[in-house]
């Protein structure tokens, strides 16, 4: 089981820690001085994403070289405001075919990443893949 815990420490700052035992400043106020809670959601879908490509691609023995994944996200009006929408895009550097990476990416959203799986109750996610030099 993982277990997780945010302790307040000033005005709408967090500190939250989980079984790893690292630990992730959070600001919910409008000065941002760290990350809110919902951009670590979105984070945490690139991380998750990202690891299973990744894997993916190693397995395969694709001669990739770097990988970066961006998240754009839209809220929804009400409250709670979920993630209604969300846009990945893959950014791939090194030789690797575009069926290879688009393989990798429809593996990761449709069995592997759990962060995927959980953000598609509420959010249509969608994604480009881009390969840059």
């Amino acid at each position: 089981m993982i277990e997780a815990t945010a302790l307040w420490t000033d005005d709408e700052r967090f500190v939250g820690t989980a079984t790893s035992g690292h630990a992730t400043v959070m600001d919910a106020a409008k000065d941002k001085t760290a990350s809110s809670p919902m951009e670590l959601v979105l984070i945490a879908l690139c991380g998750c994403t990202a690891s299973d490509v990744v894997g993916i691609l190693r397995k395969k023995r694709e001669p990739f070289t770097g990988l970066e994944v961006l998240a754009q996200g839209e809220r929804a009006a009400g409250y709670p405001a979920v993630y209604s929408e969300i846009k990945l895009t893959y950014r791939v550097r090194g030789q690797v075919s575009q069926k290879a990476m688009e393989d990798a990416v429809r593996l990761s959203k449709e069995k592997y990443c759990s962060v995927s799986a959980m953000l598609e109750k509420t959010a249509k996610i969608s994604y480009t893949i881009e390969h840059v030099a």
